[in-house]
């Protein structure tokens, strides 16, 4: 009995049904995929997954920094200003 070579598309269907719910066992039995092979392909794609959610995520906290950067960068501007107003009027 020789290999058999799945297609990405089909691997990634399999891990997508066990998000539904369904078992290992049911997926191997249904599809006449090996246990080990799938449990293989869920913890490729899955940590694909994770790193996409991973990357989104730290760019919107990037996203959320660099605003709060901006606000407290005009807000030190503000105060330097009227500093150097307030200490020329005391003169």
């Amino acid at each position: 009995m020789g290999k058999k070579i799945y297609d990405q598309e089909f691997k990634e269907t399999l891990v997508s049904l066990l998000d539904t719910g369904k078992t290992v066992l049911e997926l191997s039995t249904e599809y006449g995929v090996s246990l080990a092979s799938i449990n293989r392909w869920k913890k490729q794609y899955s940590k694909t997954k994770s790193t996409i959610t991973e990357t989104s995520e730290s760019i919107v906290k990037l996203k959320a920094l660099e605003r709060e950067l901006k606000a407290v960068k005009l807000e030190r501007d503000i105060l330097k200003k009227a500093v150097s107003i307030f200490s020329k009027s005391d003169s």
